[in-house]
């Protein structure tokens, strides 16, 4: 699987829009928003900190671990399958924390959980993240399974997980959609700049996925050692 072009520069690029998304982000929920937290009267700030951990846990964490393989091309792969596997697993944890943020406001703000499409994709992904999760530790890390099968079972691998961390994508996209509708019908200025700053992060983040799915399909050198095998034979 590869475009012909060299991962590194896609990689730099993602790198670069990771950064920027955090940041706007982080200044959305705490500068616009007011804060986050865990307990509070103020049970926005518990609602604050769903966006926070979706965005740069579970999906800028997500995708730092599909593009391992390409930012340490010369590293031992078992390192890097290992790496690939912990910051999966950073990244399921703080998905998770972060649903069950928005579970917490909702239940303590009278609010009705699971109405939305963004809610029921959100829950999906983050199940069907779990299950890939699962499968590649037993098929490629413990048990692990024979040569011949990873060898076998890895195309599929790579494609689901991009279809999920495409999933993911989606569902982050209509969450700051929905949000953003919630607060302007609340009186949010439309045209203001909380508004631009929430439909920008969206776009910073439509243009991160996009770079992080290319250089997942662009090789990490141009021209691959012959006897290069991601799953070796023996």
């Amino acid at each position: 699987m590869g475009l012909g072009e060299r991962a590194a520069p896609f990689t730099y690029v993602a790198h670069a829009l990771a950064v920027a998304a955090a940041a706007m982000v982080l200044v959305w929920c705490i500068h616009f928003r007011g804060g986050l937290a865990f307990e509070a009267t103020n049970k926005n700030l518990i609602f604050n900190v769903h966006p926070v951990l979706m965005l740069i846990g579970y999906i800028i964490l997500g995708s730092e671990a599909i593009m391992v393989y390409k930012v340490l091309p010369t590293w031992k792969h078992d390192t890097t399958k290992l790496i690939h596997l912990i910051l999966h697993a950073i990244a399921l944890v703080f998905g998770a924390v972060g649903i069950y943020c928005a579970f917490k406001f909702h239940n303590e703000s009278g609010i009705a959980n699971l109405y939305s499409l963004h809610s029921w994709l959100g829950i999906g992904t983050i199940c069907l993240y779990g299950i890939q999760w699962i499968f590649g530790f037993v098929a490629f890390f413990f048990p692990r399974a024979s040569p011949s099968v990873r060898k076998g079972v890895l195309p599929w691998h790579i494609l689901f997980g991009l279809f999920v961390y495409i999933l993911a994508l989606a569902t982050a996209e209509l969450g700051f959609l929905e949000k953003l509708t919630f607060l302007q019908s609340s009186g949010l200025d439309k045209y203001g700049a909380e508004a631009f700053l929430v439909n920008f992060t969206a776009l910073i983040v439509v243009l991160f996925g996009a770079s992080v799915v290319v250089a997942a399909v662009s090789p990490a050198r141009v021209e691959e050692p012959h006897e290069y095998a991601p799953i070796p034979e023996s």
